[in-house]
């Protein structure tokens, strides 16, 4: 049993982050998943018109799911925004801890999904606007392709 609990532990750490520190940089490599015990995050990435914020996370809410779901280097960077402690789950650890709490897995799934149907709205509402046009919105869809597995 204590094997059990040294090889769970050894796979997920707690680390605290000062206001503006840098949590990963985009284009990093790493497929930690990180939760939020206390503060904020904040996702920025770079545009050709320079950083700018995806979004900003809370207490529970965790983030890094796409490079450890997907094995890829990091989409964008992670900053802290004010003093935050994160929960650092390496691909291991997650599994185990998928394993243990199955409620965790719903809900993590709920949470993505939730940013999914987001990003539509938000997608959706700029095509509304005017600000994308559907011409350039018929060449985003028709280019998306399925991960490889």
């Amino acid at each position: 049993m204590a094997l059990d609990t040294d090889r769970r532990f050894s796979q997920e750490h707690i680390r605290e982050f000062k206001d503006g520190e840098i949590v990963f940089a985009e284009g990093d490599p790493g497929r930690d998943l990180y939760i939020i015990q206390d503060g904020a995050v904040i996702i920025r990435k770079k545009t050709e018109v320079g950083e700018v914020d995806l979004v900003h996370f809370k207490r529970g809410d965790f983030f890094g799911d796409m490079a450890l779901l997907q094995a890829i280097p990091r989409f964008a960077s992670a900053y802290a925004k004010g003093p935050t402690k994160l929960l650092i789950l390496q691909p291991g650890g997650f599994l185990l801890k998928l394993r243990r709490d199955p409620t965790f897995a719903f809900e993590m799934i709920q949470q993505l999904s939730y940013r999914v149907k987001t990003s539509s709205e938000k997608f959706l509402e700029a095509v509304h606007k005017g600000r994308i046009s559907k011409e350039v919105v018929a060449e985003i869809l028709t280019h998306s392709e399925k991960p490889h597995s």
